[in-house]
């Protein structure tokens, strides 16, 4: 007989962010969380009814947020690389 095994809210959710939103497949979130891949499926379809979790064909606000933040930090770093050539340039300069 098979042992049933009850798990948190907030673990279940997590698994569901797996697939909904880090792009995971029902198997691969199964297999690192030690689950099997009937009960990340269950788990994300209800989550997506609750409405905890974006339907399937909505868009994802954290994944399209991360996005620009990663441009806006490959920008910033781009300005700090080009702040600290000119100072080093003037330092250099001034001596």
């Amino acid at each position: 007989m098979a042992k049933y095994r009850k798990y948190s809210k907030e673990f279940r959710l997590q698994a569901a962010r797996l697939v909904a939103e880090r792009g995971y497949s029902y198997a691969e979130a199964a297999e690192r969380l030690g689950t099997t891949s009937w009960s990340v499926r269950s788990w994300v379809k209800k989550f997506r009814q609750t409405g905890e979790l974006p339907a399937e064909h909505e868009s994802k606000p954290e994944a399209d947020e991360m996005r620009e933040l990663r441009k806006e930090n490959a920008r910033l770093q781009l300005e700090n690389e080009i702040l600290k050539k000119a100072a080093a340039y003037f330092a250099k300069e001034s001596l």
